[in-house]
């Protein structure tokens, strides 16, 4: 059994690790914190009015109001599970959520 010591250790190094990596996925999202919740709650609201037909409609139009670089972003969500509306919400943002539930745009 470990000693509480090295438990301590274990815990700290893993702790930088999540850490590095979180620095690390920030560094490479092609939106900013800010832009990606507003997305987030965009898409979210057009869901609840309108459904989602299996497409990034609501994305891209958001994307496009905000003259953001929609093909590059668009490729990002679904390295993340989004190739519609409704997977950007259910798989993008529940992953980053995680990562930038506690970061301040």
């Amino acid at each position: 059994m470990p000693s509480k010591e090295e438990k301590q250790r274990r815990k700290s190094l893993r702790e930088g690790v999540e850490q590095r990596e979180r620095t690390q996925a920030l560094a490479s999202m092609p939106i900013s914190v800010a832009d990606l919740k507003a997305l987030f709650d965009f898409v979210d609201n057009k869901l609840e009015e309108i459904g989602c037909n299996h497409t990034t409609r609501h994305t891209l139009a958001f994307l496009e109001q905000h003259r953001l670089g929609k093909d590059r972003i668009i490729a990002w969500l679904a390295e993340y599970g989004g190739f519609c509306d409704c997977e950007v919400i259910a798989n993008v943002e529940e992953k980053w959520n995680e990562i930038i539930g506690g970061h301040h745009a």
